[in-house]
């Protein structure tokens, strides 16, 4: 059994507890990639340009015997129109709106890989692999009481992190927002963040007070996923969980 601490707000340590048998499985980060892949696939929006992009154009071709190429012409005028290599032209091959981006994965799978996610949790070194910053005397997860989760104000929450030792990835997060290069800084992304703390907790209350924290998400139990446990398909995420929450998830004994 893995035994870990039940820290206070106050960074004191309050009692031990074991963890459920969850956080005992095998590690195996092809599963984890290969859920996270999924669920990032059956994310993404169906693009493609209109039916009509590159044809409205009245055009006519001139035919042989002239001398000149005989792609399609507009009437009024003698520019090229309407073909794929031509300037405002139809595009060739595009990408069609009607494409299936979603793929599947077995239920059997899915779960391990999410068990196996919740595993990599209690690991320092696959959580240091990460680059998350945290005091080196703490249990992980960390397990919190839960007047954590009752806590209103940010800088109360700001102060519970940096007594229990976990205030550093914050800061390591905020320090690491950095300004994406190439175009998709122009198409809403303009910022690139690095993750930070994952807090799971019972209820909403802990949100309003911690989503201004650079980095740091909030779930509840019910909603936790493979993208909250391993962004990016990456294991380790240094994640504090509330005694409350650490039972509804099945990990207390």
């Amino acid at each position: 059994m893995v035994k870990v601490k039940v820290y206070g707000i106050d960074g004191s340590s309050k009692e031990e507890i074991n963890l459920n048998e969850v956080f005992q499985t095998q590690f195996r980060p092809d599963l984890i990639r290969k859920s996270f892949n999924v669920m990032h696939s059956n994310k993404r929006q169906a693009y493609g340009p209109s039916k009509m992009a590159g044809l409205k154009h009245a055009t006519a071709s001139a035919g042989k015997g002239r001398g000149m190429s005989r792609v399609p012409r507009l009437t009024q005028g003698n520019r090229a129109a309407l073909a794929p290599c031509v300037v405002g032209g139809r595009r060739a091959h595009p990408p069609t709106p009607e494409k299936n981006w979603k793929e599947k994965i077995n239920k059997k799978e899915k779960k391990l890989a999410k068990n196996s996610a919740l595993a990599a949790l209690t690991d320092k070194e696959i959580v240091k692999k990460r680059g998350h910053k945290f005091d080196d005397k703490l249990t992980l997860p960390v397990i919190v009481e839960d007047k954590f989760e009752k806590i209103k104000k940010t800088k109360d929450v700001i102060t519970a992190l940096d007594k229990i030792g976990l205030y550093d990835d914050v800061l390591r997060a905020t320090n690491g927002k950095h300004i994406r290069s190439g175009k998709g800084k122009t198409r809403g992304r303009k910022y690139k963040t690095p993750k930070s703390i994952l807090i799971i907790s019972s209820n909403d209350t802990i949100k309003k007070s911690s989503k201004n924290l650079t980095g740091v998400d909030i779930v509840t139990p019910t909603n936790l996923n493979i993208e909250h446990l391993a962004p990016g398909g990456d294991p380790g995420r240094l994640t504090v969980i509330s005694k409350s929450a650490l039972k509804e998830l099945g990990g207390a004994q």
